[in-house]
Parts: structure tokens; C-alpha cells; sequence
């Protein structure tokens, strides 16, 4: 009868109990004074400056995917987790990307021959900025050819911007773009760019979204100098991983393993040759354009009228010749094994390659997981070992594609679909003083408990308190792209979070390092040490709850909410739109089952002991299945690979989340054509999940 009240704990019903001076979410009274006692000692075991001694061994020097220096930090990472008490293996993958740069020119032909810088400046004030293995600034993907032609500006290069172009007369085909990052993934700059005819691509960052317009510019403040580049993949293939192993691991070529791999000339890499400039460089260009002013909202920072055009006597010339071939991604994965659940695991991860020294994206992460597996390794050999096992992860090529991680998850799918409790990702999760989080449902409120056992440093407050800031309850966000959670959410369907303490970042230039992170991101160097207390408190719970602490009646709340927001945005492209029915009932249904779930709770809220193992064992084999009945072996319009009908990353701007993406798919098309049909997918997979809630209602009447 015991596990009944762990479960209504489970549910987040919000019910008290008096006998309890505090509970935690899966636990009994008596495993959460034992899991407080837990808390205390990891939280006093915390050694603050571990954080910096380790983020200082792996950022100083550049190591992008396949370098030597990269090697060099696989090996520093196995040899910690080792030393730590973590059985350490190595994952390796034969990937498809490009290993470097290549040659590249940019360079203005006519009215004069002038070449335009591509690296950022050495800085007197930064000792990193001199470093030889520093280069130019490229974009990794793209075509090779050498073009000569004029000018069209496209502001950030999003399908609308090209299809404004389109609509105000200008031709881009033949000629080169000139777009400035953010609105979208730099991926799909090039993709639309090359849809539309265009020759070549330069993509630069405005000083208008990072530059002098914002503030201080590097080395006296934060924002991008004139010559600061964003360095970047634009791999967009209708998948995540290795651009030639859809759905299955890019095993070594060398492996008794043979995988398939589709043929380069198949799979839609893009042809036309295209990197990244500075600002710097992209201001001689854009004040020598004498077309049309730009329509309202794309106006930059720079001092002058920005203009769509050139014309035949201003010649840009672009030259990109970069090889892509197959090059060996390690990932490095530790294990403390669970002293009684070994089967169940809570994965944490962080990619750990570069574009160049990573000291706030990503290795930020790494350095406080390296600190976390220290501290936990610590206490596991003090006898206090996870009762559940957790594995750190450390993930190549991430960079080029997120890569590393997703070969891993396709290779152990079936595996991780029946033992993965939840993946918690931490890329970039130290590069501030601002804590946040985005979160898959039902690990939502894991993240908000967590939140208020830990101290803010130089504060009277709790984490929990200054994330707040006096509201009710704390923003917490959906997950989109961008980072190593998504093959495990989106396409194996495992409850996911990503976040940490976000702050400054000169993002994926040469200047993203040690003496940046220690002027900018966190000069106390106090946040590493505070986001292991929360990673390593969160981890923990999961880890040792009797019940696994997902909050179930956190589906029913949000889905309403965004078949809310979907239907408002369906009606107004379709006034005839009369609203998902299905859905409608099934969501109705849901929160009758758990209702009746509630009252068999509340009947049972008695204090018990958590020794009956079965019992607990088979519910928490429902509660892992749960987030599996939003996974559809269909997938999405957009692509297959895709799975889950609950999340995606938005497939034409590669980073925003799209929440119902089925729907949303439709939407962005400004198509009712398929709704009914997503009507009954999505009632289908709501009411496979209440039928889960249902067994789960089944299997506590037998236990009482």
C-alpha cells in the first residue's frame, strides 16, 4: 500500500501531510530524511575551485572536432572520470564533416580591388587572441567554388526575408547574399539562399544584435568588436547526426559492424561557397551598395542607410575550397553504477569540442561535470552509491551538427528507450550568472525543488529565489535545437532538460576564452560550484527516488496550453476552423483519469515503508513508458527521423522549439488539409498515455 502515496507524490497533487516536515517529490517520510542527510553531505562536499581548475586544463588551447588538441582533451576527460572511481569507455564514430576551414578569400573586386579580413584582431589585453592554432572564421558544410558578382543584402536571410526579396522584385539568383546572423539557424541562411538562385553567402554579425549598438565592445565590454566572427556548421540535412546515417550510428568504418551509408551527392549538402565575416569587413561592402533602402526591421546598426542592392560596379569576390571526408568523433562516457536499480539510468551530458577554446560554449559544462563526477565518485566510495546508475557523457562533434551524441543514442536506442529515467544536458552551462532552464514536461518541477536547495553565491537568497525574482513560479521553457538533447527527446522520446547559469558569450569566435570567462562570465568563478549543487541535487533525487519524481499532472497543463495557442493560430489562417475534437475529449478523458488517480491517492496517504521492490520496480516501469506515447514511427512531414509528435525543433529556423510540431508543420504552411488527420494522432497518443495512467490505477488497486 506504501507505494500509493509516493505516487500521488509522483503526480503533484499538491496534498500535505503534517507528520511530513518536508518532502520531496517520489519519496516516503523516511526516504526523504535519509535523502536529506544524502543532500547535506554532497552539498558540503562540493569543492568550488575544482570548477576552474578543470575548465582551465581543457580551455586553453583551440580543439575543434578531429584535432590533435581535441584528442588531447578526450584523453583529460577519461583520465578525470578514471581518477574519480567512474568505469570510462570511448565511443568512437567515423563522421562525415568538414575537418577544417580549407582556403577561403573575401574580397572586394570593384570599384577597388580591396581584401577583407576574415580573423579576429590579436588583443595586447587578451593573451589568447595571439594563439598559432588560431585561424579564420568559416562555416563548416560549405560548398567549395570560386565567384565573382554583385551584392544583395537579405538581412538575416529567413525564409520570409528571402520571399520579401522576392516579392519587392530583387533577383538574387547569380549574384552574392550578404546576411547577418540570428532569426534563424546559419544552416538555413545558405539553404534558402542557394534555393533562391544565389552564388555565394557572407554572413556576418550586425553591431546592431551584437556590436557598439549594444554596449561596450571586446576587450572593454562584451559585445562583439569589429572583427569578432561567429564560426558555425550549416549542415541541414532532415535529420540530426552524421549527414550519412539517418536512423542508424555511424560505427567506424574499420567496425565488424558494417553501417550503410547514403552517398554525399544524395543527400542535399550545400553547393554554393559560403563563410562568415566581420562586421568590419561587412561594412566595406554594405556603404558601397546604391539600391533601395531596406523595408522596415532590417536596418542595421551600422552609420548609414543599408541598401538591398549593388550594381554591376560593385564586384564581390568569394572564394571557399574546404574538403569534407570521414573523421573519427570519441565519445567519452562514464558510469557509477546504481547499487540497486543498475538498469535505470539518469544521463547528464555535455559536448566537449570546440570552435575555438569553448571556455563559455561548451566547455563551461564540462568543467562542472567533471567537478560533479568528482564529488559523486567521492561519496559512492564513502558508501553512499546512486541507487540508480548515472552516466556522464561527454559528446563529440556536436558542433558540426549535433553529432556525437545523437550516433550514441541511435546505437543504444532500444536500450535507452527501457532504462533512461531522464537526460539532462548542460552545454554552455556555466557562462553566467543568470540560471535557467528549458524542460520537457514532467521533469519541470524536479528543476523548481532542486532550485530551492541550493544558495545563491554572493546572496542571501536561494537559486530558487533570485531565478523567480518575486513571481509566482518561475519561467521554465520548451526545448528546441541546438544541443545534444535532441536525439534523446525528440527522437527517443526520453524526458529531457537543458539549461544552467547563462550570461555573456562572444559565441563561436576566437575570443570565447579563459581571460573572457574570468573578466565576463563569472570573475568569482562561483557558478560552477553552484550549478553542480543543482545538477548534482536534481540527479540525485532521480537517482535515489523509490518513485521516479516525474510530475504526470504536468501534461494535462501544458497541452493545454499549446492546443490553446495552436487552434488561436489556425483560425487565423481558417475561420472555418472548428477546433481539434478529438483531442478535445481525450484531453478531457486524461484529466478524468487522473482525477480518479487523485482520490485512490488521497485514500492511501498513509506512512508506509518502500520495501515492496516489485511493486515499486513495475510502476516505475509505466512511469518510464509514459513520455514513449508521444513518440509516432510516422514522424513529421518536415522528416521521419523526427519522432515525437510532442516536440521538435522548428525546421526552418533550426533552433526555436515547436511544441505540437505536427500542428505547428501545418501552421507555418497555412495548410488545414492535414488536421483531421493530426487530430486522431494526437488523441491517439493522449489516449495511450491516460491508458497508461490507467494500469498504473490497476496495479495500485492489486498492491492495496
Amino acid at each position: 500500500m506504501k507505494i500509493l502515496h509516493f505516487v500521488s507524490l509522483l503526480i503533484g497533487i499538491g496534498m500535505t501531510n503534517a507528520a511530513f516536515a518536508q518532502k520531496i517529490e517520489g519519496f516516503s517520510q523516511r526516504s526523504t530524511e535519509d535523502q536529506l542527510s544524502i543532500e547535506k553531505e554532497f552539498l558540503e562536499l562540493v569543492d568550488f575551485k575544482r570548477f576552474k581548475t578543470h575548465l582551465t586544463a581543457i580551455t586553453s588551447d583551440p580543439h575543434p572536432a578531429g584535432s590533435a588538441a581535441n584528442e588531447k582533451v578526450k584523453d583529460y576527460l577519461v583520465e578525470s572520470m578514471k581518477g574519480s572511481g567512474w568505469d570510462v569507455k570511448i565511443h568512437p564514430y567515423d563522421v562525415y564533416l568538414s575537418q577544417n576551414p580549407g582556403e577561403s578569400i573575401v574580397e572586394i573586386v570593384l570599384p577597388k580591388r580591396i581584401p577583407l579580413n576574415q580573423q579576429e584582431d590579436v588583443l595586447t589585453e587578451d593573451p589568447f587572441s595571439s594563439h598559432p592554432n588560431l585561424g579564420k572564421g568559416w562555416n563548416a558544410f560549405s560548398g567549395s567554388g570560386d565567384v565573382t558578382a554583385e551584392v544583395v543584402y537579405a538581412n538575416y536571410g529567413t525564409k520570409a526575408d528571402f520571399e520579401k526579396l522576392k516579392a519587392l522584385g530583387i533577383d538574387v539568383k547569380g549574384k552574392i547574399v550578404l546576411a547577418r546572423y540570428g532569426g534563424n539557424f546559419r544552416g538555413f541562411k545558405a539553404k534558402f539562399a542557394e534555393e533562391a538562385g544565389a552564388a555565394g553567402l557572407l554572413i556576418y554579425t550586425d553591431p546592431g544584435d551584437s556590436g557598439y549598438m549594444r554596449g561596450l565592445t571586446y576587450p572593454s565590454g562584451i559585445y562583439y568588436n569589429e572583427t569578432s566572427i561567429q564560426r558555425g556548421s550549416l549542415l541541414t540535412v532532415d535529420w540530426t547526426g552524421d549527414a550519412l546515417t539517418p536512423f542508424e550510428p555511424a560505427l567506424p568504418l574499420d567496425a565488424k559492424q558494417k553501417i550503410k551509408r547514403l552517398d554525399p551527392k544524395d543527400v542535399g549538402l550545400h553547393t554554393i561557397p559560403v563563410t562568415a565575416i566581420p562586421y568590419g569587413s561587412a561594412r566595406l561592402i554594405l556603404e558601397k551598395m546604391k539600391g533601395s533602402p531596406v523595408p522596415a526591421g532590417w536596418q542595421g546598426g551600422l552609420p548609414f542607410t543599408y541598401r538591398l542592392e549593388g550594381d554591376q560596379n560593385l564586384q564581390v569576390r568569394l572564394k571557399v575550397e574546404q574538403k569534407r571526408e570521414f573523421v573519427r568523433a570519441n565519445n567519452v562516457i562514464g558510469t557509477l553504477k546504481g547499487s540497486e536499480l543498475p538498469d535505470e539510468w539518469i544521463i547528464l551530458g555535455c559536448h566537449y569540442d570546440a570552435w575555438s577554446f569553448g571556455s563559455t560554449d561548451p566547455n563551461s559544462g564540462t568543467a562542472m561535470l567533471l567537478a560533479l563526477s568528482e564529488s559523486l565518485g567521492k561519496m559512492a566510495k564513502e558508501g553512499n552509491i546512486p541507487k540508480r546508475s548515472i552516466l556522464i557523457a561527454h559528446w563529440d562533434a556536436e558542433e558540426h551538427g549535433v553529432i556525437g551524441s545523437t550516433e550514441w543514442v541511435e546505437q543504444f536506442r532500444d536500450e535507452l528507450q527501457t532504462k533512461a529515467v531522464a537526460y539532462i544536458n548542460l552545454d554552455a552551462a556555466v557562462s553566467g550568472r543568470n540560471f535557467g532552464m528549458s524542460s520537457s514536461p514532467t521533469l519541470k518541477n524536479l528543476i523548481v525543488e532542486a532550485s530551492k536547495a541550493v544558495n545563491f553565491p554572493d546572496s542571501s537568497k536561494t537559486v530558487y529565489e533570485v531565478w523567480t525574482k518575486d513571481k509566482e513560479e518561475p519561467s521554465i521553457g520548451n526545448l528546441g535545437g541546438g544541443s545534444d538533447h535532441i536525439a534523446f527527446y525528440m527522437h527517443a522520446g526520453i524526458p529531457s532538460l537543458s539549461g544552467g547559469a547563462s550570461g555573456p558569450t562572444l559565441y563561436h569566435t576566437n575570443y570565447d576564452n579563459l581571460y573572457f570567462y574570468e573578466k565576463f562570465a563569472d570573475p568569482s568563478f562561483k557558478m560552477g560550484g553552484m550549478m553542480e549543487q543543482v545538477v548534482g541535487i536534481m540527479t540525485l533525487r532521480l537517482a535515489n527516488a523509490p518513485i521516479i519524481p516525474y510530475q504526470i499532472s504536468r501534461y494535462s497543463r501544458d497541452l493545454k496550453i499549446h492546443f490553446t495557442n495552436a487552434n488561436e493560430q489556425i483560425r487565423k489562417f481558417d475561420s472555418n476552423f472548428s477546433g481539434f475534437q478529438r483531442v478535445q475529449q481525450s484531453l478531457e478523458a486524461l484529466e478524468e483519469t487522473q482525477l480518479e488517480l487523485e482520490k485512490i491517492m488521497s485514500d492511501f496517504l498513509t506512512e508506509n515503508n518502500v520495501d515492496n521492490k516489485k511493486a515499486l520496480k513495475d510502476v516505475n516501469k509505466i512511469l518510464l513508458s509514459l513520455e514513449k506515447s508521444f513518440l509516432d514511427p510516422k514522424g513529421m512531414y518536415f522528416g521521419s527521423w523526427y519522432r515525437s509528435i510532442y516536440a521538435s525543433n522548428d525546421p526552418f529556423s533550426g533552433y526555436a522549439s515547436w511544441i505540437l510540431p505536427g500542428l505547428q508543420y501545418e501552421i507555418e504552411l497555412k495548410s488545414s488539409e492535414r488536421l483531421d488527420e493530426w487530430d486522431i494522432r494526437y488523441a491517439t497518443a493522449i489516449e495511450d498515455l491516460r491508458n497508461k495512467l490507467k494500469n498504473l490505477i490497476k496495479l495500485i488497486h492489486v498492491v492495496g
